[in-house]
């Protein structure tokens, strides 16, 4: 049990995880999270420290997962605000880009 343990501990550690804001933060929650949740259910059956490990792991795995996604979307809302922002014509404006002085009759 203790060598699959370590090298899936091993195994986690050369997995490469996203970097933006919201996966660091949600990797250190998820792996406190995950500690905390794998220390409990490990204890009830005498290896509290052994769940806590893997817990971290996963709990920081599934935090970062959710927190890349979030980084994602909030990179595709502003790049449709910046596109939105750029190519938009103020009112007043033909589509062909000539200004509307309104109707002179």
């Amino acid at each position: 049990m203790k060598t699959s343990a370590l090298s899936f501990l091993a195994a986690l550690s050369l997995v490469s995880c996203a970097t933006g804001p919201n996966a660091q933060t949600g990797t250190v929650i998820g792996a406190l999270g995950g500690a905390a949740a794998g220390g409990i259910i490990g204890n009830q059956s005498g290896r509290g420290l052994e769940g806590a490990a893997i817990g971290a792991g996963l709990g920081a795995l599934g935090g970062n997962a959710i927190g890349n996604s979030q980084d994602q979307r909030n990179q595709q809302y502003y790049d449709n605000q910046r596109y939105n922002n750029q190519y938009r014509r103020p009112t007043g404006y033909y589509p062909n880009g000539q200004p509307y002085y309104g109707n002179p009759y």
